[in-house]
C-alpha cells in the first residue's frame, strides 16, 4: 500500500470533517478507494459500506498529504515548506459520515478491476 490513513479529523462537523492520508510512495490516486463503514466488534469491520469515494487520477509524491473533506468544495493543492504538497479533495456530501464512535474509514488499493454494462 502506497498510502496510509493518518486519522479522521473533526468527526461530526459538516464543515470540517476530513480524512488525512499520507503518501508512503509515489502513486496515482485513481488506484484507491475509501469506504465509510462501521465495526461489527473490536476486531472486525462490517461488510456494509455506506459511502464510497473513488479517487480521480492524480499523481502524488512520497511524503505528500492527501486531505479528503466530506463536504463539497473545489480540489486544490498547496506546497509545503518541506518540499511536499498537500492535496485537498472533496467528497461532495452534505453531511458528516464519521459521526458515531463505531464508524471507520477503510482504504483499498485497487490493482485491477473490471466493469459490466447494463444491456
Amino acid at each position: 500500500m502506497r498510502l496510509k490513513i493518518v486519522k479522521i479529523i473533526d468527526r461530526t462537523s459538516a464543515k470540517d470533517e476530513r480524512l488525512w492520508l499520507k503518501v508512503l510512495q509515489d502513486a496515482d490516486l485513481s488506484f484507491y478507494v475509501v469506504f465509510d463503514t462501521t465495526y461489527v466488534n473490536e476486531n472486525q469491520i462490517s461488510n456494509l459500506q455506506r459511502h464510497a469515494y473513488w479517487f480521480a487520477s492524480k499523481n502524488v509524491k512520497t511524503g505528500d498529504n492527501v486531505v479528503l473533506y466530506t463536504r463539497k468544495g473545489t480540489p486544490n493543492s498547496k506546497a509545503n515548506l518541506d518540499g511536499t504538497t498537500s492535496h485537498f479533495l472533496y467528497w461532495g456530501l452534505d453531511h458528516p459520515i464519521w459521526n458515531n464512535k463505531g464508524d471507520c474509514a477503510v482504504l483499498m488499493e485497487l490493482n485491477s478491476w473490471t466493469t459490466s454494462q447494463y444491456e
